[in-house]
């Protein structure tokens, strides 16, 4: 028999309404311990809202949501002291040194004395601060700072860590070397519960769920989503104008979905060898110049246009 494995994270139909406005709808989830959790979706999506209530810092309107074993509604202070938390705004002090910032965050966290020495050396070293403890924070490139920040939310060692788009506005280096951080961590057994609407770091999660309108439109792994959530083959093509190509294809027998990626279009259409001599002939009688089109590997960006343009369409035709 299977052990099964331990839930850091539950939560079951959460709601969290403002007035009228229904922020997070019916959200279930099971995050599991020691797993690199992504929470991807556009702006508004109800990303920040859903961690301020895992956090203990919003109390859900219905539902209910565990972090750490500890119910986010009735225990959010037992929450609080489990977990550490990053948000995508920069935190901390900067007219502080980075040591004193350590040693203050550690304060707040109530390290043991005894251990303080111990885990600010343990957050330099992960952080690759060595030598930096007296800089100015302020003067510290952007994605140091996160680094710096990053170690200030983990010093007291919580099971779970909420990072909340943390990587905002910070180069792409920067980013990738903050994701390698984030895998150490979670190596060691601490369950990281990340957003992000980037979607190339999306790929570095072991399991995603995509949020729309506050609403769950698909869980799964990275390669689960780009397999399963197509409903048809992804084409790109490339051709002149882009708009007028992309009204047109538009209304061409057989496609499902359109939509403009860089200097291209890319169609997911029904499976039909066919497909590609019909949509050249059809975009040509309409005007447009067709250099190539070819069959693509689908990219979490293809999988969360798709669904949230379905969801969309779902949405409208239900209100109608």
């Amino acid at each position: 028999m299977t052990a099964a494995v331990e839930s850091s994270v539950v939560m079951r139909d959460l709601v969290k309404r403002f007035g009228t406005f229904v922020a997070v709808d019916r959200l279930n989830l099971d995050v599991r311990k020691g797993e690199v959790f992504g929470f991807l979706g556009p702006n508004g999506a109800g990303k920040s809202t859903t961690i301020r209530m895992l956090c203990g810092l919003l109390r859900p309107s219905s539902g209910r949501a565990t972090v750490a074993g500890f119910d986010v509604a009735h225990k959010p202070e037992s929450v609080r002291q489990s977990i550490g938390y990053m948000s995508q705004k920069f935190s901390l002090y900067n007219d502080l040194k980075v040591i004193e910032n350590l040693r203050l965050f550690a304060g707040l966290y109530s390290v043991p004395a005894n251990m303080v020495a111990e885990r600010i050396m343990w957050a330099l070293e992960m952080a690759n601060l060595i030598g930096r403890e007296n800089s100015i924070t302020a003067e510290l490139p952007g994605g140091w700072k996160q680094r710096l920040a990053l170690g200030c939310a983990v010093l007291h060692r919580p099971p779970v860590l909420f990072l909340d788009e943390p990587t905002s506005g910070v180069d792409p280096i920067s980013r990738r070397q903050f994701w390698e951080l984030i895998h150490h961590m979670a190596a060691d057994g601490i369950t990281v519960f990340v957003s992000t609407h980037y979607m190339e770091e999306a790929e570095y999660c072991n399991r995603l769920a995509l949020i729309f309108r506050g609403k769950m439109v698909a869980l799964g792994t990275p390669s689960e989503l780009k397999q399963s959530s197509l409903k048809g083959a992804l084409l790109s093509v490339m051709c002149e104008p882009l708009a007028p190509a992309l009204e047109v294809l538009a209304t061409s027998p057989g496609v499902l979905d359109v939509a403009i990626y860089g200097s291209s279009v890319h169609l997911v259409v029904e499976p039909n060898p066919s497909r590609i001599p019909q949509l050249q002939t059809f975009l040509e009688r309409h005007g447009i110049r067709v250099s190539s089109i070819q069959p693509i590997r689908p990219s979490l960006e293809d999988v969360f246009v798709t669904l949230t343009t379905n969801q969309g369409a779902d949405t409208r035709s239900n209100e109608q």
